[in-house]
């Protein structure tokens, strides 16, 4: 693509020397390590590193033209512009094509769920002849290509490439979660969704958005930006969690058309006649004035919520509620989401990513629903991340099972143990113990729990590592877990 042609989509302030006509760009990118001849570097002034001062390293692997803010001096055109970060969407939206406009796009928000309810869509999209791409925690994928996902979603640049090779892979549907650090930092910009999905809100990532008011009008930023048109051919949607507070004051933050779903509240999807068992939850969904009766294998008061939301997103884009149901109801799981831990042992397994204090406490809640023994938790908090929630997890967890044992999660550059002492501060000496290896804290509870009892693994789910400094070690809550009872049945 021209230079020019890409430059004409910015508010430029000036340049320092001229485009030539006839230059073409290659790559656009913000990562010198990705720098080939022809490319486009754009300065963003990071946490850890500021692209200004990588300019001329940028030149020499082969930059053909600097996008920058800050006053820089390189042997190559140089555009200024006031903000690089929006200069970034904008440039990548323009690149590659507007690819987000071809594709049916729902965005998922919410501070729990959002992995669980992008699977559910996937699956449901599948299931009715679609050819699906999802974006998030666990890893973006096209079709049935899987790539590596560094962040729940991604920078723009990266996000616009994605979008424009599930569009080249014949992808239609794409089910993709929307951090509240993405919307905050732009990383959605210039990405058209159809149909945005409010999961919950509850107390997380304050170390970076410091009040829950913040971190609420973060994830509104995805109803609010939704458009402000109404076309018949092309309708909007935003499909809120009413039981929410947040989630009921968004119907007036979004100019889309609404779809609300429920428990409590009244709704438009609405969830009656809640029966949990450790085999599945069936539950009645009434829907303009009809009852569709739901047995699913997915377990939990929370998880009828996550389907509920998927039911609304699915109806939505088109699909009819019967098959969307019948889908639901052949779906077994997503990994590291309550996820059952099959071995030879006479107990419970379960692991589930549960790491902020609500998602803990819907946890626990649904393995209280089930339990015929004693439940034992597992839990940590990571480090470098929100304190304020240490010693709330830890009263969750001392609250609702019968033994806890508090341990390791990513501790990353903090001491664990002072971690763990953050944790259990309001808690009284003697009635939990404290094991900051993980590995050595799933083979205590596996080594004290009997038949029928409840082991619940919380915090890293599908994670297959921990962050211990900045390097990450392999290290999976399943495979741990297979390997204590391994170790516990050799014993005996």
């Amino acid at each position: 693509m021209k230079a020019i042609e890409l430059i004409n989509q910015l508010v430029t302030k000036n340049m320092l020397t001229r485009v030539p006509e006839e230059l073409v760009i290659t790559k656009v990118t913000q990562d010198t390590r990705e720098i080939e001849s022809g490319s486009m570097f754009i300065c963003i002034a990071g946490a850890v590193y500021n692209g200004h001062e990588l300019a001329e390293e940028a030149v020499e692997k082969g930059a053909a033209v600097i996008i920058a803010s800050e006053e820089i001096n390189v042997s190559v055109p140089v555009v200024y512009v006031s903000d690089t970060v929006k200069a970034m969407a904008i440039l990548a939206n323009h690149f590659y094509q507007s690819p987000s406009q071809e594709l049916h796009m729902i965005g998922v928000t919410g501070t729990n769920g959002k992995t669980t309810v992008t699977h559910l869509l996937d699956q449901i999209f599948r299931d009715h002849q679609e050819r699906t791409g999802v974006i998030g925690t666990m890893y973006r994928r096209i079709g049935d290509d899987v790539f590596e996902a560094k962040n729940t979603t991604p920078d723009s640049i990266t996000l616009q490439k994605t979008l424009r090779e599930m569009k080249e892979a014949d992808v239609t549907t794409c089910s993709m979660e929307v951090s509240s650090h993405a919307l905050v930092q732009g990383r959605v910009w210039g990405t058209d969704f159809d149909v945005a999905v409010f999961t919950n809100l509850s107390q997380d990532h304050l170390e970076y958005h410091h009040t829950m008011e913040e971190y609420g009008h973060a994830k509104e930023l995805l109803f609010s930006q939704l458009g402000n048109t109404y076309r018949g051919d092309q309708p909007k949607y935003a499909i809120l969690n009413t039981d929410d507070p947040v989630g009921r004051s968004y119907q007036n933050k979004t100019a889309a058309l609404v779809y609300s779903y429920g428990i409590v509240q009244p709704a438009d999807f609405r969830a009656t006649h809640l029966k949990i068992t450790n085999q599945g939850t069936s539950f009645t969904l009434l829907f303009k004035n009809e009852a569709y009766p739901v047995k699913m294998q997915l377990v939990g008061k929370f998880n009828v919520l996550n389907a509920l939301a998927a039911f609304a997103a699915a109806y939505a884009s088109g699909l009819p509620l019967p098959s969307v149901i019948a889908s639901m109801e052949k779906i077994k799981g997503v990994r590291g989401r309550f996820e059952v831990v099959q071995g030879e042992q006479d107990f419970a397994i379960i692991v589930d990513y549960a790491h902020t204090p609500d998602g803990l406490l819907n946890v626990l809640n649904a393995v209280n629903e089930i339990k015929s023994g004693k439940v034992y938790c597992i839990v940590g908090c990571g480090g470098d991340r929100d304190r304020t929630k240490r010693p709330i997890m830890a009263d969750v967890a001392f609250t609702h099972a019968d033994h806890v044992i508090f341990t390791s999660d990513n501790p990353r550059t903090e001491d664990p143990q002072m971690i763990l002492n953050e944790m259990v501060a309001n808690l009284e000496a003697n009635t939990y113990q404290m094991i900051p290896d993980r590995r050595t804290a799933i083979q205590a509870a596996v080594d004290q729990a009997t038949t029928d009892d409840i082991i619940l693994i919380a915090g890293k789910g599908h994670e297959d590592y921990q962050i211990i400094g900045h390097e990450k070690h392999h290290f999976d809550d399943v495979e741990e877990a297979k390997k204590a009872v391994k170790l516990k049945n050799k014993e005996i």
